[in-house]
């Protein structure tokens, strides 16, 4: 997986390639073949380094980390889309690379962890999705976006340019930012703590109803905001929502 495909034509004895077309992690994989590795690992906490790739996490009764991987692209005038996936100490490295004049490269990683396990995810240029951990997880984006189903331990989830979503769950404390993109956080169980920032787009915060209260701060320097929950400044529940740029909705899920 790791040669090259040349995409060229020639005309009049002139090379000319899709120079126009370049950049990695949108490349289709799909039924691209689908290798699998085992990384022994012992750790508390796991660092997921990832890049042009899309990313899926998952706690799973394994005693290793487990990952599959599919890898596809082409370039032109170079060498890719080479992948890496390796681990050393804490930290696990993914990506595909791709040097050449122009290039499309993609991966799609899916990753399952022992359960237990912490997760930091450091990702450049592609969605992540984790889904059912019960541990503290954390999530940097630089171009993607990021989405959370069924987190029941603490989250911190940051995009640069991406929506970052939050599905169920009973996370007691969500923390989440957007430079550019959505926010959208539908929790399961009522929190401790929400803090929800974005540069530019929208937040919507669904909170579980009934008697439970909120202490919320919500505001907007160009949006509409709209809070309707029940609320009351001592309460020990807190919500904090605001865009700079973006209307900003704290609602009852119900």
């Amino acid at each position: 997986m790791g040669a090259g495909r040349v995409r060229a034509f020639v005309v009049g004895g002139v090379v000319l390639g899709a120079l126009g077309l370049a950049g990695c992690g949108d490349a289709g994989v799909e039924g691209a073949p689908v290798e699998r590795k085992a990384f022994g690992f012992r750790g508390e906490s796991l660092v997921v380094e990832a890049g042009d790739s899309e990313l899926v996490l998952v706690p799973a009764d394994v005693k290793d980390v487990e990952v599959s991987r599919q890898v596809d692209g082409w370039v032109v005038f170079g060498e890719g889309p080479d992948p890496v996936w390796k681990l050393e100490g804490d930290r696990l490295t993914l990506r595909v690379e791709c040097d050449a004049l122009a290039s499309r490269c993609g991966a799609r990683h899916e990753v399952r962890v022992p359960r237990g396990v912490a997760v930091t995810v450091e990702g450049d240029n592609g969605d992540v999705t984790a889904e059912g951990f019960e541990t503290a997880l954390k999530v940097t984006v630089d171009n993607g976006g990021v989405t959370v189903r069924d987190g029941r331990g603490p989250l911190e989830l940051r995009s640069e340019n991406g929506d970052v979503r939050v599905e169920g769950g009973t996370a007691r404390s969500v923390v989440t930012s957007s430079g550019n993109g959505e926010i959208r956080l539908a929790l399961g169980a009522v929190p401790e703590r929400v803090e929800a920032v974005n540069d530019n787009g929208d937040i919507t915060v669904e909170l579980p109803g009934g008697a439970t209260r909120y202490a919320v701060e919500a505001g907007s320097d160009n949006g509409e905001v709209k809070v309707g929950v029940p609320t009351d400044e001592r309460s020990g529940h807190v919500v904090k929502a605001r865009s700079d740029n973006g209307q900003v909705t704290v609602r009852s899920a119900n």
